[in-house]
């Protein structure tokens, strides 16, 4: 659903992570997303934030994305290597320095 998506919009109050917002980014989806909690670190420069309060925000922001084709299309690139970003090898490198770090310290 997400590869056939013209945009995913995601706009949650708490996020712990944002998984389904780097699935989507995985898949080609363009994404809008809340300005808040994990979400800004997850999407970076690759998509839209927005106030999840602000409904005049997020219905203008809905409209601009879905009217243009070349920014979707380029936020699809983005989203691609933004959620490369995040690769399983890369996490579990990352996991295991945290480990190292603590057993020499």
């Amino acid at each position: 659903m997400y590869a056939h998506a013209d945009l995913f919009a995601y706009l949650s109050l708490y996020e712990g992570f944002g998984l389904p917002v780097l699935e989507a980014m995985a898949c080609g989806a363009p994404v809008l997303v809340s300005n808040v909690s994990a979400l800004p670190e997850v999407v970076g420069a690759a998509g839209v934030l927005v106030d999840p309060r602000d409904v005049p925000g997020i219905a203008s922001a809905l409209v601009h994305l879905l009217a243009d084709h070349d920014l979707r299309a380029a936020m699809r690139e983005r989203g691609f290597a933004r959620a490369r970003f995040f690769s399983p090898e890369r996490f579990i490198q990352q996991t295991q320095e945290v480990y190292r770090d603590v057993a020499n310290a």
